[in-house]
């Protein structure tokens, strides 16, 4: 699969005459995997360390990530964009009301798709998404036009615990394989189970089984956990699907 993938990657990259990928390094699973996927291809690599208001064990992750990719692949480079100064500068633009927590922490993940997308149109690179099944086309666990923000997806259509495979078999650092996964836009350090109300493991589990109808089988742990799986779901429709477009009947056009 790994190939498969790095070979993928390659062809896209070639196809649209770009000269490789940026990646931004959350210190994740996900973020993890996608950059070394795309150092495997052999294509120029940027990784990107993007702190804003960072807990520092994050930082210290992205970090050791980092430098286990470029002592391990000469094609990968990196920039550390401090962007915490330019967030503040940002928030206390807005009238007080827009503040609020979840409206800032969205915010964060947009000002560094902005930054990705700096370099990538300065190197002619692709910007590398980092979302895999579950968050993508599961729960929708991702930020509309920021970390979903990308021009190719590798791991999207893995599976969380596809990625943990792969990511140990392309021997990723023990740190970033034993890190609770969190996105890291809130200040409070609240991890995706936090904010989920399920394991990744539960929710990969609801995914498979979104249409069982003998629920009377399953225990009441389960019963939650698809009750959460199916009410995130059905939420997060408007991030996996196109923008909807107001398609005009030809006999309303007179020009």
């Amino acid at each position: 699969m790994i190939g498969y993938i790095t070979q993928w990657l390659k062809s896209y990259s070639n196809s649209s005459k770009t000269k490789g990928f940026v990646i931004g390094i959350s210190g994740g699973i996900d973020s993890a995997l996608t950059s070394t996927l795309c150092a495997e291809t052999g294509k120029p690599v940027i990784v990107l360390n993007m702190p804003i208001r960072q807990f520092k064990r994050e930082f210290e992750l992205s970090n050791l990530h980092i430098n286990w990719l470029k002592k391990n692949y000469s094609n990968v480079s990196s920039h550390t964009v401090e962007l915490t100064s330019v967030f503040d500068s940002f928030e206390q633009q807005l009238p007080e009301e827009t503040r609020d927590f979840l409206s800032m922490a969205n915010s964060r993940s947009r000002l560094r798709m902005t930054t990705l997308y700096a370099f990538a149109c300065h190197h002619q690179l692709l910007v590398a998404g980092t979302g895999n099944k579950v968050e993508d086309f599961g729960v929708g666990f991702f930020t509309k036009y920021g970390d979903g923000g990308v021009d190719i997806s590798p791991i999207a259509d893995l599976m969380k615990s596809e990625v943990y495979a792969l990511a140990k078999e392309l021997n990723v650092i023990e740190e970033i394989l034993a890190a609770r996964p969190t996105d890291g836009l809130f200040a409070d350090g609240r991890t995706d189970e936090d904010q989920l109300g399920a394991s990744y493991d539960e929710l990969e589990w609801a995914m498979v089984n979104a249409e069982v109808k003998n629920t009377a089988a399953l225990s009441e742990r389960q019963k939650t956990v698809l009750e959460i799986y199916k009410n995130l779901h059905r939420k997060n429709q408007h991030k996996m699907q196109a923008v909807p477009v107001c398609v005009i009947p030809e006999e309303l056009r007179k020009i």
